[in-house]
C-alpha cells in the first residue's frame, strides 16, 4: 500500500506528540497523593494514533512510523544537547532553565527510548495479532488489550530505569503512570471508532497481517 496524505498527516501528529511528551515531561504535576509528569496527557495520544495506524494500514507501516518517531527523537535530543554546550550570549540569564528542561541525563535518555520502542512495539503486535485471531471484531478489545500490555512495559522499563535507586521511586509511580495512560485510552475509544471507519472509507483500505515479519527490525 502506499502512503496517503492523510498517513503522513497521522504520522506527523505522532512524531509530534512523541517529541512534545518528552518537552513537557520536566514537569510534575499532582492530584494529591497521585504524582504524575505532565507528559501523561499527551504521550497516550502517541498510542492512540499507533493503534489507528496499526488497524487500517497494518503493522508494516506502523513499523516505519515507530522508527521514524523514534529518529526525529534523537535528533531533537542530540541538537538539544549540542545548543546547551554552545557560549551563552553575555547578557543571556536562561541556561540554567534551559539545562533544567532540555539538559537529559544518559539515564534518562535510556529510559525514555527503551519504554518508547518496547512499548510501542509490543502495542502495535498485539493490535495486528487479535485484528487476525478476532477476524476485524472487537475494535475496543484490540486497542485497550494493547495499550494495556504496552503502557504497561512502556512505563515499568521508563520508571525503572530512570529511578530505580533513588527517593523518587516507588512501584506505586508505575501504577499511577500506567492507570492513567490506560484511561486516556478507555475515554478515546468512540474517537479511535470514528477515525478509524473515516480512514478506512476514504482510503479504501483495511489491512490484515497474515503473513506479515513482525520482526521490529525488518526492513
Amino acid at each position: 500500500m502506499k502512503s496517503t496524505n492523510r498517513l503522513l498527516i497521522i504520522a506527523a501528529m505522532a512524531v509530534t506528540c512523541l517529541i512534545t511528551a518528552n518537552i513537557v515531561a520536566v514537569k510534575i504535576i499532582g492530584f494529591g497523593p497521585v504524582v504524575l509528569p505532565a507528559a501523561v496527557i499527551i504521550f497516550p495520544l502517541n498510542y492512540i494514533l499507533g493503534d489507528i495506524i496499526t488497524e487500517v494500514y497494518g503493522y508494516r507501516w506502523a513499523r516505519r512510523i515507530i522508527w521514524l518517531g523514534f529518529a526525529c527523537n534523537l535528533i531533537f535530543v542530540f541538537f538539544s544537547w549540542i545548543s546547551g554546550l554552545l557560549p551563552s550570549a553575555p547578557f543571556w540569564e536562561g541556561q540554567e532553565a534551559y539545562n533544567t528542561i532540555l539538559g537529559y541525563t544518559p539515564r534518562l535518555l535510556l529510559a525514555s527510548f527503551a519504554g518508547y520502542l518496547v512499548g510501542e512495539f509490543s502495542n502495535s503486535l498485539i493490535m495486528a495479532r487479535l485484528k487476525v485471531s478476532t477476524k476485524g471484531r472487537w475494535l475496543w478489545l484490540r486497542t485497550i488489550s494493547s495499550t494495556v500490555i504496552g503502557e504497561g512495559l512502556d512505563t515499568t522499563l521508563f520508571i525503572v530505569i530512570a529511578f530505580i535507586a533513588t527517593p523518587a521511586f516507588t512501584p506505586m509511580l508505575i501504577l499511577y503512570h500506567w492507570s492513567a495512560k490506560v484511561l486516556i485510552e478507555v475515554l478515546a475509544t468512540p474517537i479511535v471508532y470514528r477515525a478509524v471507519a473515516y480512514l478506512k472509507h476514504k482510503d479504501g483500505v483495511d489491512t490484515y497481517d497474515h503473513k506479515t515479519n513482525f520482526n521490529p527490525f525488518a526492513l
